[in-house]
């Protein structure tokens, strides 16, 4: 292995003088489509494919020809910085995508949808199914600003791929992460980010996104940012400095008019997902190896999320690295976070610190999870369930056909105890939940990503939990006939479009 990784090395090397600090090369994972003999070469309608290994003549009009990676297989064309206007990212034979720095699709055009910022310009970017992209260091991603959008559609054959230049060279394992920023959407539904005086929802509630200065935000939360479906984002997430990371994927300020939909982050070193305010609704979700939170929410995000898969690193680097850690801040303010989620399976690690609890719920975060699974093994420090201040206690959590196999089902600290905890999990209007149950979960057959709890798929004991009427708590959210994300082995939502959750599929 190490022969292959030095002669990988050499050949960046190589490269580098023609790549202007970009580089790519194939990922063998299925589904993500044929970049050696689909789509056309050049820049034209040329319908004739090219030979396996043969990089494409040239770059298509609007992005920059940066050489050839891959071991001269491949045609790297490099995204402009600034997107204005429509730019469609077409699938070519011999062709890998760049984004090389801050890329931005359209620049802010402010908070208020009739009264754009003057002199500002929207940007509107195509992916088609079926391409791939890279990034080569944390100052690398993707930003959409408020009154731009992206419509990235890949197909349940044939997603979109964001991944490193790493990977791309061949050169991640199974622990590889944080190797560029990440994927951010902005937009223009309120939060709870607001000036003194100031009550939200508002105009005036704008706030500034992690791990970039793009501001977010709004009062409009039928806002359209887009289309993001059947997409995996991998090795990204990155430290701009203490407390301030850029994820996988970033929605910041999103409103409900936006599609996400069918969407995996794979090994980010920060967070999966993480939502700040907006009214953004996900379906479809696979968060694998994230080394903070899985689904990570803030600043009066108002929305719902159905069908989740999180599966944790076995070790996480940061301490508080939780399947769910839902926020309402800042704190003080009436505008609380409302998350929903309905169908979701949640794997825990053997956590070494407490801290670690699979749901933490903090700063009078509104909460309401049904129909949902959470886990991790006897041996964990962990639990299942924290709930950490009093005023989301207040707010009257909803637990309903909720099914808990962790080593204790609930956090005993300072903040909220767990007697405390133990009654609003079991209420008289939280039914149908179990505190400590015992998981019959397994995991797809022929499962290969490594370093991860693949048990997702619902046994004999998950089965048997009657689930919550999932519309009548929320209307996005669809009807279900059990808990948890996966309801037995023949339910293959995830698969085609992921990778490494089959046999043969590496990310």
């Amino acid at each position: 292995m190490l022969g292959l990784r030095t002669k990988t090395l050499m050949a960046v090397a190589a490269s580098a003088l023609t790549l202007a600090a970009c580089g790519s090369a194939e990922v063998a994972s299925p589904g993500e489509g044929d970049f050696g003999n689909g789509g056309n070469n050049g820049g034209g309608n040329n319908p004739n494919p090219l030979p396996p290994g043969t990089p494409a003549a040239d770059c298509p009009t609007g992005f920059a020809n940066v050489g050839v990676v891959a071991n001269g297989t491949l045609r790297a064309c490099q995204l402009p910085q600034q997107i204005v206007g429509n730019l469609t990212v077409p699938l070519r034979a011999g062709t890998i995508y760049s984004i090389s720095g801050r890329t931005e699709v359209g620049t802010d055009r402010g908070a208020d949808p009739n009264a754009p910022i003057a002199g500002s310009q929207q940007g509107i970017l195509t992916v088609e199914a079926g391409v791939k992209l890279f990034a080569s260091g944390g100052s690398d991603y993707l930003l959409v600003n408020r009154g731009s959008q992206i419509f990235a559609e890949g197909t349940a054959t044939n997603p979109i791929i964001f991944t490193s230049r790493q990977n791309v060279e061949g050169t991640t394992t199974a622990n590889s992460q944080g190797q560029w920023g990440g994927i951010v959407l902005a937009g223009r539904a309120p939060g709870a980010v607001c000036p003194v005086g100031v009550t939200a929802p508002n105009a005036a509630c704008v706030g500034q996104v992690e791990g970039t200065s793009a501001n977010y935000g709004g009062n409009s939360p039928d806002d359209n940012s887009g289309r993001l479906r059947y997409v995996q984002i991998n090795y990204s997430g990155f430290e701009i400095s203490p407390n301030n990371e850029l994820q996988a994927l970033t929605l910041a300020g999103v409103g409900r008019a936006t599609t996400v939909e069918y969407i995996q982050s794979y090994n980010s070193s920060d967070d999966g997902i993480e939502i700040f305010g907006g009214t953004v609704n996900l379906r479809y979700i696979v968060i694998n190896g994230a080394d903070d939170d899985g689904l990570d929410t803030d600043t009066g995000w108002k929305g719902g999320a159905q069908f989740g898969i999180i599966t944790q690193r076995p070790t996480a680097v940061t301490n508080g690295s939780r399947g769910f850690e839902w926020s309402a801040a800042p704190s003080g303010t009436a505008f609380y976070a409302e998350p929903k989620v309905s169908n979701w399976t949640v794997v825990g690690r053997n956590a070494a610190v407490a801290a670690d609890a699979i749901i933490t719920l903090n700063s009078g975060t509104k909460p309401t999870i049904i129909n949902s699974v959470f886990i991790n093994p006897t041996t964990s420090a962990a639990a299942c369930l924290d709930i950490d201040d009093a005023q989301t206690v207040a707010n009257n959590p909803v637990f309903r056909s909720v099914f808990f196999s962790c080593s204790r089902p609930y956090e005993n600290d300072s903040n909220i105890n767990a007697a405390a905890t133990e009654a609003v999990f079991l209420s008289a209007t939280n039914t149908n939940n179990t505190a400590a149950g015992t998981s019959t979960l397994t995991a797809p057959a022929g499962a290969t990503m490594q370093n991860t709890l693949l048990t997702f798929i619902n046994g004999a004991n998950e089965t048997a939990v009657t689930p919550t009427n999932a519309p009548a708590i929320y209307s996005y959210f669809q009807a279900v006939t059990y808990i948890g994300a996966v309801r037995n082995a023949a339910d293959t939502w995830y698969l085609g479009w992921t990778c490494g959750l089959q046999a043969g599929s590496n990310c």
